[in-house]
């Protein structure tokens, strides 16, 4: 397979996830006394499902293509729509802020492992050292520049979350480079081969939600905020953000791609400029150079 180099066009689209991200994560904890994770988790893909349902709602007939292909659209679901979200709101909910964003860096190192462990794809010298500067780069936000801040950090079981959450995405950005059994008719639509992992993740989305209710840790208060935040999260950072990444992921590549979601925490650093008048510093741009070194270095020939 021919190492794949960042057009243009695959750096906006990998772009759009991580501006998207970093909404969710800023909105995941201003809602977190709202709702329980898995319920917002829940709630979000309901709303997500309704929204698409009118561009891809022949995918659900009893004739479609899916059924055959249930098994993988139900894996895809698991390790996205059920899984990763859930992981996200509730590493959120238990954990700090600056845990989570250092702990998801590490998805670019999930991606190079995974990809050599499972998909037999080999890890050269340029993507670990791009590795090593977009994690750095990471480091440089979440320290502020400062590295006795770094030394500060103490790991909690909320980080544990977040670290299983990197690892399910790694694997689902792989399985989608790799189609096996998906049919073409609803590989080729964007909108059907989301409403497909939709359908099948909600399942599981369910499941995780009725356990966390069972278990006497859910929790819904209903509010304006609340329905606000629930229909930017299932516009933005759901259809929006797994369209664009799903494109991406197939110009780039997963281990390229993977790159790029260390852009969050600098995106998160200016949104909380522009919403909580925080100023960006040197730090932020040296930052930016680092992660986007790592891009550019990783993805050469």
């Amino acid at each position: 397979m021919s190492h794949p180099r960042v057009t243009l066009t695959a750096a906006l689209l990998l772009t759009v996830p991580p501006v998207m991200w970093a909404g969710n994560a800023v909105l995941g904890r201003v809602v977190a006394s709202m709702a329980s994770p898995m319920t917002l988790n829940l709630l979000r893909w309901c709303i997500a499902f309704v929204l698409l349902l009118p561009l891809a709602a022949s995918v659900l007939r009893r004739s479609s293509p899916l059924w055959p292909s249930w098994q993988r659209f139900l894996g895809l679901g698991l390790l996205s729509i059920g899984g990763y979200n859930a992981l996200l709101y509730l590493a959120l909910n238990t954990s700090t802020p600056i845990n989570v964003t250092l702990v998801g860096s590490m998805t670019p190192v999930w991606m190079l492992l995974i990809g050599r462990l499972f998909f037999a794809m080999p890890i050269s010298r340029r993507q670990w050292l791009g590795a090593a500067m977009s994690i750095t780069g990471v480091l440089v936000v979440l320290s502020r520049g400062q590295l006795d801040m770094l030394l500060q950090v103490k790991l909690v079981p909320g980080d544990f979350y977040m670290l299983l959450a990197s690892a399910a995405w790694a694997y689902y950005s792989w399985m989608l480079a790799h189609p096996t059994s998906e049919p073409s008719s609803i590989r080729s639509n964007w909108a059907e081969f989301l409403m497909a992992q939709i359908a099948l993740g909600l399942i599981w989305a369910g499941l995780f939600a009725g356990g966390e209710w069972a278990l006497g840790f859910g929790r819904l208060t209903l509010s304006w905020p609340l329905a606000a935040a629930l229909l930017f999260i299932a516009v933005g950072p759901a259809l929006l953000a797994y369209r664009a990444w799903g494109a991406g992921v197939a110009r780039a590549g997963p281990t390229v791609a993977g790159f790029f979601i260390n852009l969050t925490p600098l995106f998160t650093a200016v949104l909380s400029g522009l919403f909580l008048g925080e100023i960006p510093h040197l730090y932020h741009a040296l930052a930016f150079v680092l992660i986007a070194g790592g891009i550019v270095v990783s993805s050469r020939r």
